[in-house]
């Protein structure tokens, strides 16, 4: 079984990526995508969004990580690819998937899932573009407006040079609103010869499982669930390892496999790496972001939300983080700024 970090923009940064790698069970990350437009991006823009770059493209946990690019036109993408890859990518990943107004309005995200042939042409260049020994794979959704074209969509990625599918089992009509129909992509499994991995409104070690028997795929990428539960990778493969059990054998409100006391070193991690690389204005933005979605699986993130919302002051953010060290009687220090990813 292999597990995937989603990319995520505007959460699943590299800031998360280093976090939820150090705290374990994760094979692969995925950047944010990359928007391609036209132009041939500097190695600065591919490097802010992945700083792993400088780092053999893994994570300092030792993760590897996929560049993604999001873009509409071949040769533009394929020339940008080229380009990426003088870098030291692990591989590319394009994006089919993504739902947001202002890219499906430039012809790039999950609006290709309209146009299989224009899908073919885009990964067949891109493929063309980079070199063989480096893999390139797709993220898709199951469709635009509806599902009419994913075993065309997947049948274009995987004939003109996918070598990896990940399937987010909602249309692009449906966002993130649940159910996740991972019932649909046993489907498009049946009509490629690339492995498939499932995605989609995986929230604990009970949704993972009954992924796996729905989807038919062994492999799963993870996001905003991983966001809440650091530590749902480790405690899936512990089920798997337990025997693959079913769904339903599985409590579905199990406790967090990491407690919220081992989680305070890796909660001052991310802050000081947000105060270093981040504007003053985003920096307790993204503490109260990370909380916010840890309130799912964590009560005491409730508490510690509710705390730090009216927060803005940098000082008053660090103080707290101290405090809730002293709390549970742990050691505190800042980090030592040579384990911490550097953006440049």
């Amino acid at each position: 079984m292999k597990i995937l970090l989603a990319p995520m923009e505007g959460l699943l940064d590299f800031v998360l990526r280093d976090v939820l790698t150090q705290v374990g069970g994760v094979d692969r990350c995925v950047s944010e995508f990359i928007r391609v437009s036209g132009s041939l991006l500097p190695d600065r823009v591919f490097q802010r969004y992945m700083p792993e770059l400088h780092h053999g493209s893994r994570t300092l946990a030792g993760v590897p990580v996929r560049a993604q690019l999001l873009g509409s036109d071949p040769v533009s993408m394929a020339e940008n690819a080229a380009n990426l890859c003088r870098l030291g990518p692990e591989g590319i990943d394009l994006n089919f998937g993504c739902p947001a107004k202002v890219v499906n309005r430039h012809g790039g995200g999950a609006s290709m899932l309209q146009d299989p042939e224009s899908i073919a042409r885009l990964v067949a260049a891109v493929r063309r573009a980079v070199p063989a020994e480096l893999p390139v794979s797709a993220k898709m959704r199951l469709g635009f407006h509806d599902t009419g074209l994913m075993r065309e969509c997947a049948q274009a990625m995987a004939e003109s040079g996918a070598c990896e599918i990940v399937v987010h089992a909602r249309t692009k009509a449906d966002g993130y609103r649940p159910p996740a129909y991972w019932e649909l992509i046993p489907a498009i499994k049946a009509a490629v010869r690339v492995p498939v991995i499932a995605n989609g409104e995986i929230w604990n070690v009970q949704d993972a499982l009954r992924c796996r028997e729905r989807s038919g795929c062994e492999d799963l990428m993870l996001g905003r669930g991983s966001v809440a539960d650091p530590g749902l990778a480790l405690a899936l493969r512990a089920a798997v390892a337990e025997g693959f059990p079913l769904a339903d054998a599985v409590p579905a409100e199990q406790p967090p496999v990491v407690p919220w006391a081992q989680m305070l070193p890796h909660l001052q991690r991310f802050w000081d790496m947000v105060c270093r690389d981040l504007n003053p204005g985003q920096r307790a933005g993204r503490l109260k972001q990370w909380l916010n979605l840890m309130r799912r699986r964590y009560p005491e993130a409730e508490t510690a939300f509710q705390t730090v919302r009216v927060m803005t002051v940098q000082q008053d953010v660090g103080d707290w983080i101290r405090a809730q060290h002293q709390q549970y009687g742990l050691d505190w220090a800042p980090s030592d700024p040579d384990s911490l990813p550097r953006v440049l």
